[in-house]
């Protein structure tokens, strides 16, 4: 039943993300208005179908803790489902992206006329200056900039060392970072077919505030970022392996 649960749920995936790109296309018109309004109908419609096929719920903890935009979200990734989560969480974030995504078909489009951040990462010291300057924009327009400290998914109780651009952008917005963790992963792994049921869990983390050195701002996003999603992890349930699913 989880295999068959999954392929029913990847299948209405896809063809559910290719309706939201083609109806879409009209609201490339209006920007980053435009591409956020179809984004949240894409995240919604996507958590419907984890809810009613999957059985795969969510809960957010600490969006009290969350300071008036914009902010630099500093988000733990393990999985797709933390990219939907984030057009939700946040109004129109500049998402940090490797270029490579802008290059699929149409729905590169989205991402280019959303604002979005790409980098490409062989082009060293020169991607670092066009991602601060495309994310003060960012923050000068009222909008936070997501991006995923490890520049990867990884998997659940893993880590990756954090990538320079994170730093960068502490040290030149003079923004609050808020670390996010989660444990998304174990339920919608990396390249996973299968999807699990369960509650993936949320935690908004304290902001750090502007200030900090280079090397004690990231030793204490890691610190908290990694703990709690450790401690997540380890508080989930253990999702029923795939056989034991009726």
């Amino acid at each position: 039943m989880a295999a068959l649960r999954s392929l029913a749920f990847n299948i209405l995936f896809f063809l559910w993300t290719a309706a939201v790109v083609v109806i879409g296309m009209p609201a490339l018109i209006f920007g980053p208005p435009g591409v956020y309004f179809m984004g949240r109908l894409w995240s919604r419609g996507t958590f419907w179908l984890l809810k009613h096929l999957i059985g795969l719920t969510h809960r957010l903890l600490g969006r009290e803790r969350l300071p008036g935009e914009p902010v630099i979200a500093a988000v733990k990734h393990q999985s797709s489902w933390d990219t939907m989560i984030c057009t939700l969480l946040f109004k129109e974030p500049a998402f940090v992206l490797k270029r490579e995504l802008t290059w699929i078909p149409f729905f590169g489009w989205f991402l280019l006329r959303g604002g979005m951040i790409p980098v490409d990462r062989a082009a060293g010291g020169a991607a670092l200056r066009r991602l601060l300057r495309r994310a003060k924009q960012a923050a000068a327009d009222g909008r936070s900039v997501v991006i995923y400290p490890e520049g990867t998914r990884t998997a659940p109780g893993t880590s990756r060392p954090y990538q320079p651009g994170v730093a960068a952008l502490y040290e030149h917005l003079s923004l609050p970072v808020v670390p996010v963790a989660l444990n998304s992963g174990l339920f919608w792994g990396r390249r996973s077919f299968l999807k699990l049921p369960g509650t993936i869990t949320l935690e908004i983390l304290e902001p750090i505030a502007p200030g900090l050195g280079r090397r004690p701002f990231i030793e204490e996003l890691e610190r908290r970022l990694e703990g709690a999603s450790l401690r997540l992890a380890a508080a989930a349930p253990e999702p029923p392996h795939p056989s034991e699913r009726g």
